[in-house]
C-alpha cells in the first residue's frame, strides 16, 4: 500500500499547491508532483555518488519539458511527438538554474540532474511559475547536499495591486511581470519586463514576491523533515594542500593586487599580466610534480585573483580598468553602418560592441507559437548571436545556445513594449556581438534602438541599458556598488543586475545573485546607481540619433492599412482566393486579410506607392456599393447579340444594350469595334428592385450629334384576348 506524503501551500487568494512525494518516480534520488488546480508537474533530481576527476564547477542541468498530451494537444510536425525544447522551455530551465545553482555547496561537484515534466494544464495557471518549487521540493526529499530550499513566483501588477502567480488572462492585463526565486532569507534570482516603471515600484513588487516564498520554503522543510531527508549525503570531491594554499597566497597576491590596482584598461594585457604571476610560481616545480600540483595551484590562484580584486575596489576604490565604481566605460555609436538592411547600428562599450540591424516585413512573416500553452503569432523578433570571436576564443561556432536564447529575450522584453501596437510591420532585430567584455545584452538593447530609429521603426521612447555589479564580502559591511561591470567582475562578484529603461521607467531587469544577506537597502542603492548609468547611456544614444528617422530607408517595404465592413471579407479574397491572388499578380503587391474586431483589416505591402495606391483602388472598388447615376471605368467581359456585359466594379456586371452604346442605331455590337477585354466607362442607369440585375449606359456619356431626335419606340400590339 503507497502511502504518499502531501503538504498543501495556500497563496495568498484562497489558490492551493500541493506538494507530494512516495507515489511516483521513486528510484529518483528525490521526486515530487507538484499541483495546481488542474496544472501537474513532476519534477525529478538525481545525482551522481561522485565526482569525474578534475571537476572543479558545479555540473547541474536542468531540463523543463512540456507534453502536449497535457493540454489534450498532438504535437505538430510530421513525426506527431515532442522535439528540441521550445525557446519557452529553455527559458524556464534557465530561470530554474540560475536560482539553484548558487545553493548547492563549493565543493560538491557531482553531476545533478534535474528534471521537471508538464503532465497535465487546463490552461488557466502558468506553470513555468511552478518549476522552481517543484525542483527544489525534490531536492528537499533528497538526500543530495543543497543549501535551500527556495522557490519562485510570478508578481504582477494589476490595477495597482500585486497578484502572486495570475492566471493567464489576469497576466493580459499586468503593467509589471516578475518572476523572483528566493530562499526564506534572501532573493537568489529576478527576471521580467514592466511598462516603464519607477525604482520604488520594482522593489515593491519584490518584497510582495519574498512574502509569498517564505511560506512555500518553510512546507518544503516540513516536507523534508517527514521524509527524513534533512541528513545530507556525504562527499570529498576535493582534495586540498593547505601548505600549497598558502605558499600560493604568500608568493602571488602582492603582485596581483599590483595588477588589479594598475587600472589597465585593456582585458588581454591584463589578463596576461595575472597569468603570468601564476606561471612565474608554477616554474619553481619539475613537470613530474606540477602534473599532480598544477591543477592545485590554477585553483588557488583563482582565489587570489579574486581576492585581490575584491579588495582593491572595497580598500581602495579602484577597479581592474582603472574607473570609478560609477563610470561607464568610453561609448561610442554609428547608424547606418550596413547599406543593404533596413535599419543597422553600431553600438561600443568598452570593450563590448554590438553590431544590430532591423528588418521590416510583411504578415506572412510573422513568427508563429506554437508551444503546449500558447498559441499565437508574434511580431516582433530579436535575436542575439555570440561567437567565439568576440572572445578572442579559437573555437567553432556551433548552433544557438541557452545563454543566446536567455540574453535575446531579455533584450527583447526591453524593447517590445516601444513598438507601438499598431505598427503594421514585422520587425526583426537581430544582434551580432563582436566583441565582448561584459553586459553583451545591454548592449545588445542599446544598439538595437538606435537600428530601430535608422529604420524608420515610430518607437514610443529610446531605451538603454546598464548591468550592475556588487563587491561584499561575508561578515563585512563594507561594500561597493558596480556601474557598468566588466566580464572579471562579474565572475569575481556577487551580483549580475541588468537593469533596463526609457526616461519614464524601467522596461526590464535580470538579476543573479552570488551571495547571502543582500538587503533591499543595497537592492535600493544598486536600481538608483542603475538610474544614473541608465541615463547618461541614453544621452549617449541620442546625441547619435535624437529621433526615429521620418521615412523608412528607400528599400524598405511600404504597408499601408485599411478596414473594411466584415461581410465584404468573402468578395475581397473570391472564391479560392481567386480575386485576392489576382489582385497581388496584377498590382505586385503582397496583400493580407483578417478579421479584428468584427471588421476586415487589410494590410498592402508593396516596394513601391504605386502598386500599393493601385491595390487600395482594387479594393474600394469591390467593396463599393453601386450607386445610380454614377459613372465607371469597366471591362467588357462578353459581348451578345443584344449589347456586352460589362464588369463596372469588381465581381458586379451589368448588361450595356446594344442601344446605350452610342446616339446612332447599330445594328451589331461588332460595327462599333468593341471586343472582349476592352474598358469602357459606363454610367450605372438603374437597378432593376426585383432581381437586382444592373443597367449602364455609354452613349450618355458622349456628345450628342447635332439635329438628333429620339425615334418613338414602336409600341407591341396587345394579344387579343380569347372570346372577344
Amino acid at each position: 500500500m503507497i502511502n504518499p506524503i502531501v503538504k498543501t501551500i495556500e497563496l495568498p487568494d484562497g489558490r492551493t499547491i500541493t506538494l507530494e512525494t512516495g507515489k511516483l518516480a521513486k528510484q529518483a534520488d528525490g521526486a515530487v508532483m507538484l499541483r495546481m488546480g488542474n496544472t501537474m508537474l513532476l519534477a525529478t533530481v538525481c545525482a551522481a555518488k561522485d565526482a569525474v576527476p578534475g571537476t572543479d564547477f558545479m555540473p547541474l542541468q536542468v531540463e523543463y519539458k512540456e507534453k502536449f498530451s497535457a493540454f489534450g494537444r498532438f504535437p505538430g510536425g510530421f513525426t506527431r511527438r515532442e522535439g528540441r525544447a521550445s525557446d519557452y522551455e529553455i527559458l524556464t530551465c534557465r530561470l530554474v538554474d540560475r536560482a539553484l545553482r548558487p545553493l548547492f555547496p563549493d565543493n560538491f561537484h557531482a553531476e545533478v540532474y534535474v528534471n521537471i515534466i508538464l503532465f497535465s494544464a487546463d490552461g488557466i495557471d502558468m506553470p513555468d511559475a511552478l518549476a522552481g518549487l517543484a525542483a527544489s521540493a525534490a531536492l528537499a526529499v533528497s538526500d543530495i547536499p543543497f543549501n535551500g530550499p527556495i522557490s519562485e513566483v510570478r508578481v504582477a501588477r494589476i490595477d495597482g495591486q500585486f497578484v502572486i502567480n495570475p492566471t493567464f488572462e489576469q497576466l493580459e492585463k499586468a503593467d509589471m511581470d516578475l518572476m523572483v526565486g528566493a530562499t526564506y532569507e534572501n532573493i537568489m534570482m529576478v527576471e521580467g519586463e514592466m511598462k516603464e516603471v519607477s525604482e520604488q515600484d520594482l522593489l515593491a513588487a519584490l518584497k510582495a514576491a519574498h512574502e509569498a516564498i517564505k511560506p512555500m520554503c518553510k512546507v518544503q522543510m516540513e516536507l523534508a523533515e517527514e521524509v527524513g531527508s534533512t541528513v545530507k549525503r556525504t562527499y570529498n570531491h576535493e582534495v586540498n594542500d593547505e601548505d600549497l594554499r598558502k605558499a600560493v597566497h604568500d608568493a602571488c597576491y602582492d603582485k596581483a593586487y599590483a595588477i588589479a590596482a594598475s587600472g589597465n584598461r585593456n582585458k588581454h594585457e591584463r589578463q596576461d599580466a595575472f597569468d603570468a604571476i601564476c606561471e612565474e610560481f608554477k616554474a619553481q616545480f619539475t613537470e613530474e610534480e606540477l602534473e599532480e600540483k598544477a591543477p592545485l595551484i590554477d585553483r588557488y590562484y583563482h582565489d587570489v585573483e579574486k581576492e585581490a580584486m575584491r579588495r582593491c575596489i572595497l580598500d581602495e576604490g579602484k577597479r581592474l580598468d582603472g574607473r570609478t565604481t560609477t563610470e561607464i566605460r568610453p561609448i561610442w555609436c554609428e547608424v547606418s553602418p550596413l547599406p543593404g538592411p533596413h535599419g543597422s547600428s553600431i553600438f561600443t562599450r568598452g570593450e563590448t560592441q554590438s553590431l544590430s540591424t532591423v528588418t521590416l516585413g510583411t504578415k506572412d512573416d510573422e513568427k508563429i507559437v506554437d508551444d503546449v500553452l500558447v498559441h499565437g503569432k508574434e511580431r516582433f523578433l530579436l535575436h542575439y548571436n555570440f561567437p567565439p570571436f568576440s572572445t578572442g576564443e579559437a573555437k567553432a561556432q556551433r548552433g544557438v545556445g541557452r545563454r543566446e536564447i536567455g540574453h535575446g529575450h531579455l533584450a527583447w522584453r526591453a524593447l517590445k513594449g516601444q513598438i507601438p501596437e499598431d505598427y503594421p510591420y514585422v520587425v526583426r532585430v537581430v544582434s551580432d556581438i563582436l566583441e565582448s567584455n561584459g553586459s553583451s545584452s545591454m548592449a545588445t538593447v542599446c544598439a538595437g534602438t538606435l537600428a530601430l530609429m535608422d529604420a524608420g521603426v515610430k518607437i514610443k521612447n529610446p531605451v538603454s541599458g546598464i548591468a550592475m555589479g556588487l563587491i561584499k564580502n561575508p561578515g563585512e559591511e563594507k561594500y561597493a556598488v558596480l556601474s557598468d561591470i566588466l566580464g572579471d567582475e562579474d565572475h569575481l562578484g556577487d551580483m549580475d543586475f541588468k537593469v533596463t529603461g526609457t526616461k519614464n521607467g524601467i522596461t526590464a531587469t535580470q538579476m543573479d545573485i552570488k551571495v547571502d544577506g543582500l538587503s533591499y537597502d543595497i537592492l535600493e542603492k544598486a536600481l538608483l546607481q542603475a538610474k544614473e548609468g541608465r541615463e547618461y547611456i541614453l544621452g549617449k544614444l541620442t546625441e547619435c540619433i535624437a529621433e526615429p528617422r521620418p521615412d523608412l530607408k528607400p528599400h524598405a517595404p511600404r504597408i499601408e492599412t485599411m478596414t473594411i465592413p466584415k461581410e465584404f471579407i468573402g468578395a475581397v479574397i473570391g472564391p479560392g482566393g481567386k480575386i485576392i491572388q489576382g489582385m497581388q499578380e496584377e498590382t505586385g503587391a503582397i496583400i493580407n486579410i483578417d478579421e479584428v474586431d468584427n471588421v476586415g483589416k487589410i494590410e498592402i505591402a508593396g516596394t513601391n506607392k504605386e502598386c500599393i495606391e493601385k491595390a487600395i483602388r482594387m479594393i474600394k472598388a469591390i467593396v463599393a456599393v453601386p450607386e445610380v447615376g454614377e459613372v465607371y471605368k469597366g471591362k467588357i467581359r462578353s459581348i451578345m447579340p443584344y449589347g456586352a456585359f460589362v464588369e463596372f466594379l469588381p465581381g458586379k456586371d451589368g448588361l450595356l444594350h446594344i442601344s446605350e452604346i452610342d446616339w446612332k442605331r447599330l445594328e451589331t455590337v461588332e460595327e462599333t469595334g468593341l471586343k472582349e477585354g476592352d474598358d469602357i466607362d459606363v454610367k450605372l442607369l438603374e437597378i432593376d428592385p426585383k432581381t437586382g440585375k444592373f443597367k449602364l449606359s455609354h452613349r450618355v456619356l458622349i456628345p450628342k450629334p447635332e439635329g438628333y431626335t429620339e425615334k418613338p419606340e414602336r409600341r407591341e400590339r396587345p394579344a387579343r384576348q380569347h372570346g372577344r
